[in-house]
Protein backbone atom coordinates (compact mmCIF):
# COMPACT_ATOMS: atom_id res chain seq x y z
CA UNK A 1 0.00 0.00 0.00
CA UNK A 2 0.78 3.72 -0.70
CA UNK A 3 2.98 5.80 2.65
CA UNK A 4 -0.39 7.79 2.99
CA UNK A 5 -2.60 4.81 3.14
CA UNK A 6 -4.93 5.23 5.83
CA UNK A 7 -3.87 3.64 9.19
CA UNK A 8 -6.59 3.24 12.30
CA UNK A 9 -5.76 3.68 15.90
CA UNK A 10 -8.47 2.79 18.92
CA UNK A 11 -8.23 2.62 22.73
CA UNK A 12 -10.44 0.98 25.25
CA UNK A 13 -8.56 0.61 28.29
CA UNK A 14 -10.45 2.82 30.75
CA UNK A 15 -13.65 4.06 30.78
CA UNK A 16 -14.25 4.76 26.85
CA UNK A 17 -14.18 3.74 23.50
CA UNK A 18 -11.61 6.23 21.23
CA UNK A 19 -10.57 6.06 17.81
CA UNK A 20 -8.56 8.25 15.32
CA UNK A 21 -7.96 8.17 11.35
CA UNK A 22 -4.81 9.17 9.38
CA UNK A 23 -5.11 9.89 5.58
CA UNK A 24 -2.75 11.20 3.13
CA UNK A 25 -0.79 12.14 5.83
CA UNK A 26 -3.16 14.23 8.14
CA UNK A 27 -5.94 13.99 10.56
CA UNK A 28 -8.96 12.78 9.12
CA UNK A 29 -11.48 12.13 11.84
CA UNK A 30 -11.72 10.96 15.53
CA UNK A 31 -14.24 9.59 17.91
CA UNK A 32 -14.66 9.31 21.49
CA UNK A 33 -17.32 8.44 24.04
CA UNK A 34 -16.89 7.58 27.69
CA UNK A 35 -18.70 4.52 28.90
CA UNK A 36 -18.38 2.35 32.01
CA UNK A 37 -19.10 -0.56 30.34
CA UNK A 38 -20.29 -1.96 27.15
CA UNK A 39 -17.09 -0.79 25.17
CA UNK A 40 -16.57 -4.44 23.31
CA UNK A 41 -20.51 -3.25 22.10
CA UNK A 42 -19.53 -0.16 20.64
CA UNK A 43 -16.21 -0.26 19.36
CA UNK A 44 -16.74 -1.82 16.19
CA UNK A 45 -19.99 0.03 15.30
CA UNK A 46 -17.80 3.13 16.49
CA UNK A 47 -15.02 2.19 13.73
CA UNK A 48 -17.19 1.62 11.18
CA UNK A 49 -19.00 4.41 11.14
CA UNK A 50 -15.53 6.87 11.33
CA UNK A 51 -13.78 4.76 7.87
CA UNK A 52 -18.02 5.71 6.47
CA UNK A 53 -17.63 9.08 6.98
CA UNK A 54 -14.76 8.93 5.24
CA UNK A 55 -15.76 6.57 2.09
CA UNK A 56 -13.74 4.01 3.42
CA UNK A 57 -14.08 0.19 4.25
CA UNK A 58 -11.70 -1.92 6.60
CA UNK A 59 -9.76 -2.86 3.14
CA UNK A 60 -8.64 0.27 2.39
CA UNK A 61 -6.27 0.02 5.88
CA UNK A 62 -2.65 0.03 5.62
CA UNK A 63 -1.92 -0.58 9.41
CA UNK A 64 -3.83 -0.91 12.72
CA UNK A 65 -2.62 0.97 16.28
CA UNK A 66 -3.93 0.14 19.74
CA UNK A 67 -3.34 0.86 23.24
CA UNK A 68 -2.49 -1.52 25.16
CA UNK A 69 -2.23 0.36 28.43
CA UNK A 70 -1.84 0.19 31.06
CA UNK A 71 -5.14 0.76 32.73
CA UNK A 72 -8.37 -1.93 32.67
CA UNK A 73 -7.69 -5.37 32.31
CA UNK A 74 -11.30 -5.71 30.60
CA UNK A 75 -10.87 -2.78 28.66
CA UNK A 76 -7.29 -3.80 27.08
CA UNK A 77 -8.21 -7.68 26.28
CA UNK A 78 -11.42 -5.67 24.17
CA UNK A 79 -9.12 -3.38 21.72
CA UNK A 80 -6.17 -6.22 21.86
CA UNK A 81 -8.23 -8.73 20.59
CA UNK A 82 -9.92 -6.58 18.27
CA UNK A 83 -6.70 -5.72 16.46
CA UNK A 84 -5.12 -8.52 16.35
CA UNK A 85 -8.23 -10.37 14.87
CA UNK A 86 -8.51 -7.47 12.30
CA UNK A 87 -4.75 -7.56 11.52
CA UNK A 88 -5.10 -11.20 10.65
CA UNK A 89 -8.45 -10.93 8.36
CA UNK A 90 -7.26 -7.68 6.60
CA UNK A 91 -3.50 -9.16 6.40
CA UNK A 92 -2.17 -5.54 7.63
CA UNK A 93 0.61 -4.67 10.88
CA UNK A 94 -1.10 -4.40 14.03
CA UNK A 95 0.74 -2.00 16.43
CA UNK A 96 0.67 -1.87 19.92
CA UNK A 97 0.61 1.89 21.72
CA UNK A 98 1.16 2.54 25.66
CA UNK A 99 -0.28 5.19 27.02
CA UNK A 100 3.31 6.29 28.17
CA UNK A 101 3.84 6.21 24.62
CA UNK A 102 1.44 8.85 24.17
CA UNK A 103 2.81 10.77 26.73
CA UNK A 104 6.07 11.17 25.67
CA UNK A 105 5.12 12.07 21.71
CA UNK A 106 6.74 15.23 20.85
CA UNK A 107 9.02 15.59 23.97
CA UNK A 108 11.78 14.77 22.60
CA UNK A 109 15.08 11.86 22.84
CA UNK A 110 16.13 13.26 26.25
CA UNK A 111 15.40 10.59 29.03
CA UNK A 112 12.16 10.82 30.20
CA UNK A 113 10.23 9.71 33.58
CA UNK A 114 6.33 9.01 32.34
CA UNK A 115 3.70 9.35 35.22
CA UNK A 116 -0.17 8.03 34.93
CA UNK A 117 -2.24 7.89 37.43
CA UNK A 118 -2.89 4.28 39.01
CA UNK A 119 -5.58 2.88 41.50
CA UNK A 120 -5.43 3.97 45.05
CA UNK A 121 -3.55 6.82 44.55
CA UNK A 122 -0.84 5.38 42.82
CA UNK A 123 1.07 5.93 39.97
CA UNK A 124 2.40 3.70 36.75
CA UNK A 125 5.92 4.87 35.99
CA UNK A 126 8.16 4.76 33.23
CA UNK A 127 11.64 5.60 31.50
CA UNK A 128 11.91 6.49 28.40
CA UNK A 129 15.28 7.45 26.32
CA UNK A 130 15.95 8.15 22.64
CA UNK A 131 12.43 7.84 21.77
CA UNK A 132 11.50 4.52 23.37
CA UNK A 133 10.70 2.30 26.97
CA UNK A 134 13.96 1.90 28.57
CA UNK A 135 12.82 -0.55 30.97
CA UNK A 136 9.63 -2.08 32.38
CA UNK A 137 6.78 -0.03 34.12
CA UNK A 138 6.43 0.07 37.93
CA UNK A 139 3.95 1.23 39.99
CA UNK A 140 5.08 3.84 43.00
CA UNK A 141 2.57 3.88 46.23
CA UNK A 142 4.76 6.07 48.42
CA UNK A 143 8.34 6.29 47.28
CA UNK A 144 10.39 5.51 44.25
CA UNK A 145 10.34 2.26 42.66
CA UNK A 146 14.41 1.08 42.69
CA UNK A 147 14.16 -0.63 40.31
CA UNK A 148 13.71 2.29 37.89
CA UNK A 149 17.34 3.00 38.57
CA UNK A 150 19.36 6.24 38.32
CA UNK A 151 16.88 9.16 37.35
CA UNK A 152 19.19 11.95 36.98
CA UNK A 153 18.58 14.30 34.18
CA UNK A 154 15.09 12.43 33.34
CA UNK A 155 11.86 15.54 33.05
CA UNK A 156 9.12 14.33 34.23
CA UNK A 157 5.78 14.20 32.53
CA UNK A 158 2.22 12.87 33.05
CA UNK A 159 0.52 12.97 36.26
CA UNK A 160 1.65 14.26 39.91
CA UNK A 161 4.69 15.39 38.58
CA UNK A 162 5.29 18.10 41.36
CA UNK A 163 5.71 15.26 43.70
CA UNK A 164 7.91 12.76 41.57
CA UNK A 165 10.20 16.01 41.20
CA UNK A 166 10.56 16.37 45.06
CA UNK A 167 10.82 12.47 45.19
CA UNK A 168 13.60 12.78 42.20
CA UNK A 169 15.09 16.27 43.13
CA UNK A 170 14.83 17.17 39.38
CA UNK A 171 15.57 20.54 38.58
CA UNK A 172 14.35 20.30 35.27
CA UNK A 173 10.82 21.74 34.23
CA UNK A 174 8.40 18.93 34.49
CA UNK A 175 5.02 19.02 32.40
CA UNK A 176 1.68 17.82 34.39
CA UNK A 177 -0.03 16.10 30.60
CA UNK A 178 -2.92 13.85 30.61
CA UNK A 179 -3.72 11.15 28.83
CA UNK A 180 -7.17 12.08 27.76
CA UNK A 181 -9.59 10.07 25.18
CA UNK A 182 -10.34 13.10 22.76
CA UNK A 183 -7.07 12.70 21.38
CA UNK A 184 -6.23 9.59 22.24
CA UNK A 185 -7.08 7.45 18.93
CA UNK A 186 -5.34 10.34 16.89
CA UNK A 187 -1.79 9.70 18.92
CA UNK A 188 -2.34 6.06 18.60
CA UNK A 189 -2.68 6.08 15.17
CA UNK A 190 -0.11 9.31 14.58
CA UNK A 191 2.01 6.44 16.18
CA UNK A 192 1.41 3.58 14.43
CA UNK A 193 1.98 5.79 11.25
CA UNK A 194 5.52 6.62 12.63
CA UNK A 195 6.52 2.46 13.44
CA UNK A 196 4.66 0.49 10.78
CA UNK A 197 7.43 0.33 8.41
CA UNK A 198 9.45 -1.73 11.36
CA UNK A 199 8.84 -4.97 12.53
CA UNK A 200 6.87 -4.81 15.71
CA UNK A 201 5.73 -7.92 17.53
CA UNK A 202 2.03 -8.56 17.75
CA UNK A 203 0.21 -6.45 20.46
CA UNK A 204 -0.29 -7.40 23.98
CA UNK A 205 -1.94 -6.17 26.88
CA UNK A 206 0.48 -4.03 29.00
CA UNK A 207 -0.11 -4.89 32.63
CA UNK A 208 1.63 -3.44 35.48
CA UNK A 209 -0.15 -4.84 38.59
CA UNK A 210 -2.56 -7.90 38.94
CA UNK A 211 -6.25 -7.29 38.67
CA UNK A 212 -8.03 -5.94 41.78
CA UNK A 213 -11.43 -7.98 40.45
CA UNK A 214 -11.98 -11.90 42.37
CA UNK A 215 -10.89 -14.52 39.75
CA UNK A 216 -13.87 -15.44 37.01
CA UNK A 217 -15.36 -18.92 37.59
CA UNK A 218 -14.42 -19.59 33.84
CA UNK A 219 -11.09 -18.74 33.08
CA UNK A 220 -10.54 -15.46 30.62
CA UNK A 221 -9.96 -16.44 26.95
CA UNK A 222 -5.72 -16.49 26.53
CA UNK A 223 -4.32 -14.04 23.96
CA UNK A 224 -2.13 -16.25 21.89
CA UNK A 225 1.64 -15.21 21.66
Amino acid sequence: MPPDAPVLGFDTSAAHCAAGLFLAGRIAAKRAAPMQKGQAEHLFPMLEELLADQGLSWRDLAAIGVGIGPGNFTGIRIAVSAARGLALSLGVPAIGVSSFDVLARGQGDGPLLLSLPAPRDQLYLQRHEKGAAAGAPEVMGGMLPPELGDLTGHRIIGHDTARLATLTGSALPALERAVTPDTLGLLIAEIAVDRRAQPCPRPAPLYVRPADAAPMRDAAPAILP
